[in-house]
């Protein structure tokens, strides 16, 4: 099991960003959650078999917000035991 903790930053606030996350997220067998921060970045939670983390944040890279994104990625030390589907945060 992989867990990981993204932050995403550039123009992701009011364009769908997290809708399209996930979306993508559909596509894999992670759990997690994304949400929008106070300071304008957005964080995404996933855990899973690596290579479905793996897939999935390529799958993020390669949307069509790709352009507006830059990220700073990390594992998280141990999974996230709360984690059930996949959920956007208000």
């Amino acid at each position: 099991m992989k867990s990981i903790k993204t932050l995403y930053e550039g123009r992701v606030q009011g364009v769908g960003f997290r809708w399209t996350v996930k979306h993508h997220a559909r596509e894999f067998d992670v759990a997690g959650t994304v949400k929008n921060l106070p300071d304008g970045r957005v964080e995404l939670i996933a855990q899973g078999d690596p290579d479905e983390v793996s897939g999935f944040l390529e799958a993020i890279r390669r949307s069509d917000l790709a352009g507006h994104i830059s990220l700073e990625s990390h594992e998280v030390g141990t999974p996230v035991s709360h984690l059930r589907g996949f959920q956007i945060i208000a």
